[in-house]
């Protein structure tokens, strides 16, 4: 009797074991994008959720994935048996090959629901002036972000929108804030921290006059003249406020995230009847919106969701959703998340968690 060679069986099952045992590595590709995804699309979900609930006057409630445990278990085992009995007695041979495998994927996702003294205070505080003009500088759109976080430049207001009706904006804040776009896309506005003898930080508005083209520099003394600011100045003073102090200020009143959600709500498409019935508050669409009131968001309603949208939510029987062809709308609530981070007053309350094992 002469020795057995390998069987191509056998060669395969163990290569198949051996490719098993670099599973783990393999899977972080693939996890790191799919989670990654899922965040955000759930992120956008519950966003969309709390302004539209605010339209119907139910309280917002945001919940926060504090933490993923993503744990793989993967079992292999096999056996190979046979009876050999002659060389030339093939009739007799015989071959048995088994195997198992037993994969478990079992996420545990913890949630943190954002409540607390610290949260709600962040919500309800209105942003930073620096935090602003430093997103205009990290590269977000000028009259963008300016449009939807500010109240007032140096006693320029506004749109504000509310149940009783549209404000419409001065039509200076809007030169003022086409002027800063434009300016913005020459890259002569800058934003630096200065410390004054007191080591007190104060954030300063500069724009720079060397290396301008001739209708850059045109568009800067415009935007001067409108906010009243000292034509010779080469930087300004960024200030909380409604009014400038001096002709060397830039007093920005800011908006608070629920004031901006708020605005956000009063702009929401829902069904005729929720109006009539007391169920939901008017809002832009029986409001006397005045010429040059623009909207800030668009939100639609309907009964099923479409195939086209960006973000979507069902909340009474009806799909709130916003059009992935609305850059205006994308922008403006992807701008909305990202101002949570700015809002972030610090270390969080101890707070209750939920951890859900996923089996």
């Amino acid at each position: 009797m002469t020795g057995v060679r390998p069987t191509p069986l056998l060669l395969v099952a163990a290569v198949g074991l051996t490719g098993c045992l670099s599973y783990g590595p393999a899977t972080v590709p693939r996890d790191r994008a799919d989670y990654s995804t899922a965040i955000s699309d759930s992120w956008k979900r519950q966003t969309l959720l709390n302004i539209v609930k605010l339209r119907y006057m139910d309280l917002p409630i945001f919940i926060d994935v504090a933490n993923i445990v993503s744990g793989y278990q993967l079992q292999v085992a096999g056996n190979v048996g046979g009876q050999l009995s002659s060389v030339r007695a093939l009739q007799g041979n015989s071959l048995v090959a088994g195997g198992s495998a037993t994969f478990i994927d079992r996420p545990t996702i913890t949630y943190t629901p954002l409540t607390g003294n610290k949260f709600i205070r962040g919500l309800m505080t209105p942003l930073p002036p620096e935090s602003v003009f430093f997103t205009i500088q990290s590269g977000w759109p000028a009259d963008g972000v300016l449009f939807s976080t500010v109240a007032a430049i140096n006693g320029l207001k506004n749109q504000e929108t509310a149940i009783n009706g549209v404000a419409p904006p001065d039509p200076d804040f809007l030169r003022v804030l086409a002027l800063m776009r434009k300016i913005q896309l020459s890259g002569a506005v800058g934003m630096r921290v200065r410390l004054d003898p007191q080591k007190q930080q104060t954030s300063v508005l500069t724009f720079r006059s060397q290396d301008v083209p001739p209708e850059t520099l045109a568009d800067i003394r415009e935007l001067r003249s409108l906010l009243r600011l000292d034509q010779d100045a080469t930087e300004f003073k960024l200030a909380f406020g409604a009014t400038s102090s001096s002709d060397k200020e830039v007093a920005v009143l800011t908006r608070s995230l629920m004031h901006l959600m708020g605005t956000m709500a009063t702009q929401v498409d829902v069904p005729p009847e929720d109006i009539t019935q007391g169920r939901a508050t008017p809002g832009w669409e029986t409001a006397q919106a005045p010429p040059g009131a623009n909207r800030l968001i668009t939100i639609h309603c309907s009964k099923s969701k479409p195939a086209n949208a960006f973000a979507s939510i069902n909340y009474r029987d009806h799909c709130f959703w916003i059009d992935d062809r609305d850059l205006k709308s994308k922008r403006a609530l992807s701008f909305t998340m990202m101002l949570f981070t700015l809002a972030d007053t610090g270390e969080r309350e101890n707070l209750p968690l939920i951890t859900i094992p996923a089996q």
